[in-house]
């Protein structure tokens, strides 16, 4: 078995053979799953020539759950690229937000999390109380919303799920939780679209724009900069029950102070940048499994507590962000009797992980039972956990809920093309449905 085979180039099709298998090429993202079978039967370790991080090195996609789990838990051994260039950033010096170039949530933790430590207070201290483990105070909210986007098509008998759901669902909890005025969602995703422009956009396997590509997004970036001042300015005058009012007034313990207005300003670009999308790709995706798999629907309605299992082997079988180049080698390693040199560059491949054969029995079933379903790699593992793991879940509950509540079934319109959006991420780009009312 060939564990070290190199990438072939051009458009994708449906991969039958490893020499087929590329997973950044265009269209790509419509063949993904075949080629994860092909990977975890011959190759678990897959280089990538020439695209390590350091010169004359190579990239490897892992796509076995072991070998990931493995490397997001050990931030010693398999270091952050982000934090690579955050310690670049800090031994420059001056006064970060200054610097041409760099965005406003890099800006911010260079002051606010530069270090494993100050990390965890970030996360517990600012953004745990609403995204965190204290995104149950949202349930209301959500649940208000949730019903007031079904009021808007449950007559209708059609609904285009993506713009009219799965995206509007996400977008009007996060307009909430910050106090970002409703009358401006199309500025949120218009700000949320420059945001993750990257992973969208972006060419190979660490989503990289061009000059042209990256001129445009900073465009984009510096008007959602002075939105957002703006915005926080106004909190500060007139605070609120709300996710920026609340950072205005707390005192960071790290620092022994108040935040500043830039520094709000990276967070807020933090909670946009990751609060938007994954919900919105789950949902897409559960949906088109609940009108695949026979039954399930039925389950699950007449048995809500079978609704937690759902979402958990949902973002396990279709996983929002397919994968990341989020780590790099600080050693000579070998994986799989494959050797990688310091350097390298390690594209995490979290949706394969997760329909792997060794950690899952059936891994292509969809299982309400389960067990330790929670396991998947979705959000990540360990200290780097995505930091909205909780709210995202507790969206998709309570927005299924509301789905099983007033809906007695979902069915496929005749006009589905079932595309996906480019990028790192599972997005379709429509799913026009029929429904019967409950």
């Amino acid at each position: 078995m060939n564990q070290n085979t190199e990438y072939s180039s051009g458009a994708a099709g449906c991969p039958h053979a490893l020499k087929d298998v590329d997973l950044f090429s265009t269209g790509a993202q419509e063949y993904w799953y075949a080629a994860y079978d092909i990977l975890h039967a011959e190759a678990p370790v897959h280089r990538i020539p020439g695209e390590g991080y350091e010169p004359d090195t190579d990239a490897f996609i892992l796509s076995k759950h072991k070998d990931i789990a493995m490397v997001v838990r050990d931030e010693e051994r398999f270091p952050v690229v982000g934090s690579i260039a955050l310690k670049k950033l800090i031994e420059r010096g001056g006064d970060p937000f200054t610097i041409p170039g760099i965005t406003t949530i890099a800006g911010s933790m260079v002051t606010l999390r530069p270090n494993p430590d100050m990390w965890r207070s970030h996360r517990q201290e600012l953004t745990d109380p609403w995204v965190g483990p204290g995104a149950s105070r949202n349930e209301p909210m959500i649940r208000r919303e949730a019903n007031w986007l079904v009021n808007q098509w449950i007559d209708r008998g059609t609904v285009e799920f993506v713009s009219e759901y799965a995206q509007a669902l996400p977008q009007r909890v996060m307009a909430n939780i910050l106090g970002w005025p409703i009358s401006d969602l199309k500025l949120l995703k218009y700000y949320g679209d420059g945001c993750v422009k990257p992973f969208v956009y972006g060419s190979r396997h660490n989503s990289q724009l061009t000059t042209e590509e990256a001129t445009d997004q900073f465009k984009v970036l510096g008007e959602f900069r002075d939105y957002t001042a703006a915005l926080i300015r106004e909190k500060r005058a007139r605070p609120q029950d709300d996710m920026i009012s609340f950072l205005t007034e707390v005192e960071y313990s790290p620092l022994a102070r108040r935040l500043t207005d830039l520094e709000i300003n990276g967070i807020v670009y933090a909670m946009v940048i990751g609060g938007l999308e994954t919900t919105q790709y789950a949902l897409a995706e559960q949906m088109q499994l609940l009108i695949e798999r026979e039954g399930v629907w039925d389950q699950i309605r007449a048995d809500r507590s079978k609704l937690r299992a759902f979402t958990e082997e949902g973002m396990r079988l279709r996983a929002p962000t397919q994968g990341l180049s989020t780590r790099i080698t600080s050693r000579d390693e070998v994986f799989h009797g494959v050797r990688v040199p310091k350097g390298s560059w390690l594209h995490l491949r979290w949706a394969s992980a997760n329909l792997d054969p060794d950690e899952w029995e059936c891994p292509l079933e969809l299982r309400l039972d389960r067990k330790a379903g929670t396991r998947h790699l979705t959000f990540s593992q360990g200290a780097r956990v995505c930091p909205g793991a909780s709210l995202s879940r507790l969206e998709q509950m309570i927005g299924w809920a509301a789905l099983f509540d007033r809906v007695k079934s979902f069915a496929y319109a005749p006009d589905n093309r079932f595309l996906h959006q480019p990028g790192i991420m599972l997005g379709v780009l429509e799913l026009n449905l029929t429904f019967e009312k409950a």
